[in-house]
């Protein structure tokens, strides 16, 4: 009975040891997994750094390039695309006028009335879709027929109190997020989509002609008065509430940025005729490249599955349609190197399934356990994972979205930069001492508007990179709908024109 007791203690010990092996091994494994994903995201880090020297490079880098696309046609990243407009609306416009505004990812309508000061205007009717996908690579035809006919349903619901009823032909601008090449300012051919749509016969085609037929083709008594960049439409409003406003910039599912510059100084175009000494430039800055920008495998990943790879670039770090995906492929990289997300998911392989908003979500989830990242993360396919897995994704969403906003910032201190605006005595000019003027730059766009932390980071950055000095004199003006309204102003600004010059 001893030695039967003796075997069975022995067996016991010999089981627990087995047991404790097992457990200090799997340990040991889940140690070595947990390092993998911890040093995916230290590299992730590192790779993301802005730190302030490269900052002010990128800024330097951004006025050299804007000077270089101004001087000639193809010589810089950044088209610095003339617009045509030179004078901007003062509050003095008076009348009915209607946008269509079509974006990355909805179109949206708008009537505006005018009565003469600033404090008169009234947006009387907006109307905002998302854009059906079957319209992304659909034809010309079929997508401006689309446009038309919700314009039609828009006019339709005004009712009697409208101008529907008066023999007056009604006045169109057309807001239209996309490059195009300006030949006046109710005219211009399309370079290129983006923001992924991909209509290829439209290439070199007149947007507003492409409109203006659809319209017509309705029977609706509609002229396209104006083809207007959105972010040429943000500054417009901004000016119009605001003459200290010189430049604006839309963060949302891509970004762009226009500013007022100096007719002298657009050497590409042999006497620009202007009344006021100066024009808005379309940068179309999403195109923007420099060796100073810190890129990542992500990045080069996400390019090379978009529609429009080797193009791009800047944008495809800021915009709204990217973040989302960045991070989506960090999360799917670290599924790969470790089980801590469980097994991968289908959902979490597909591009582009994970939405910016998403991330903003995630990003700013204050609860306890994370319970808005992990319902995003279940969409993802990804289900129970701890809370420290959450808290890894919150780190992943946050060195994504604070290097993009960082980025973002130094865009706007280059324009700044390049118009003398940044404390430096830039644009041309040189003093020994300069007197920094008010600066108001126009913002427009969901990623600013909605996502806190974005805001946040860029806020700051641009505080860090021109110093407290000269940033307490630049204001950054959140708006809404601004592009589409100012698209109606500037409308309104040009009859205003044309009605002074008949007299």
């Amino acid at each position: 009975m001893g030695k039967v007791l003796v075997m069975l203690t022995a067996a016991t010990a010999v089981l627990a040891c087995s047991v404790a092996t097992v457990m200090v091994r799997s340990r040991m494994k889940r140690r070595r997994k947990w390092r993998r994903v911890v040093g995916i995201l230290q590299d992730l880090e590192e790779s993301c750094e802005t730190p302030l020297g490269r900052l002010r490079q990128m800024v330097d880098a951004v006025a050299v390039e804007m000077q270089a696309g101004l001087v000639s046609e193809g010589g810089s990243k950044l088209k610095m695309l003339l617009t045509f407009v030179d004078d901007l609306p003062n509050g003095s416009e008076r009348g009915t006028y209607y946008a269509l505004h079509l974006g990355g990812s909805y179109f949206r309508i708008i009537r505006v009335y005018l009565g003469g000061q600033r404090s008169s205007l009234q947006v009387q009717d907006v109307e905002r879709h998302c854009i059906p996908t079957s319209l992304l690579n659909s034809t010309s035809e079929v997508l401006f027929d689309f446009l038309a006919s919700s314009l039609q349903r828009f006019i339709e619901k005004e009712g009697h109190e409208s101008i529907s009823s008066q023999d007056v032909k009604r006045e169109l601008a057309f807001t239209f997020s996309f490059p195009v090449k300006q030949t006046s300012l109710s005219s211009g051919v399309l370079i290129k989509w983006t923001k992924g749509f991909a209509i290829s016969e439209m290439a070199g085609e007149d947007i507003a002609e492409c409109l203006q037929g659809a319209l017509n083709r309705r029977g609706l008594d509609i002229h396209v008065a104006a083809l207007v960049n959105d972010t040429v439409g943000a500054l417009s409003f901004g000016h119009y509430h605001d003459p200290d406003t010189i430049a604006a910039v839309v963060f949302g599912t891509g970004s762009n940025a226009c500013y007022l510059e100096r007719t002298d100084a657009i050497i590409k175009c042999q006497n620009p005729r202007t009344t006021s000494g100066s024009m808005v430039v379309n940068m179309e800055w999403g195109n923007f490249w420099s060796s100073r920008l810190p890129r990542t495998s992500y990045d080069i990943e996400l390019d090379a599955d978009s529609l429009n790879s080797n193009d791009m670039g800047f944008e495809k770090m800021i915009g709204g349609m990217y973040l989302g995906d960045i991070v989506r492929r960090v999360v799917l990289r670290m599924s790969k190197e470790s089980d801590i997300f469980g097994p991968i998911s289908s959902i979490l392989s597909t591009p582009f399934v994970l939405r910016t908003d998403s991330v903003s979500a995630m990003h700013e989830d204050d609860t306890p356990e994370l319970q808005e990242v992990a319902r995003v993360l279940k969409h993802l396919g990804v289900r129970k994972v701890p809370l420290k897995v959450r808290k890894l994704v919150v780190k992943i969403c946050d060195v994504v979205t604070r290097r993009a906003a960082r980025l973002a910032a130094a865009g706007i201190a280059g324009i700044l930069k390049k118009v003398g605006r940044d404390g430096s005595g830039g644009g041309g000019r040189k003093s020994d001492k300069q007197v920094m003027r008010r600066t108001v730059v126009a913002v427009e766009g969901g990623l600013y508007s909605n996502y806190r932390m974005f805001r946040e980071y860029m806020d700051e950055a641009l505080i860090d990179i021109l110093g407290d000095d000269v940033a307490q004199h630049v204001v950054i003006k959140a708006m809404e709908d601004g592009s589409s309204i100012g698209s109606a102003l500037l409308v309104a600004s040009s009859h205003s024109v044309r009605t002074i010059a008949s007299v």
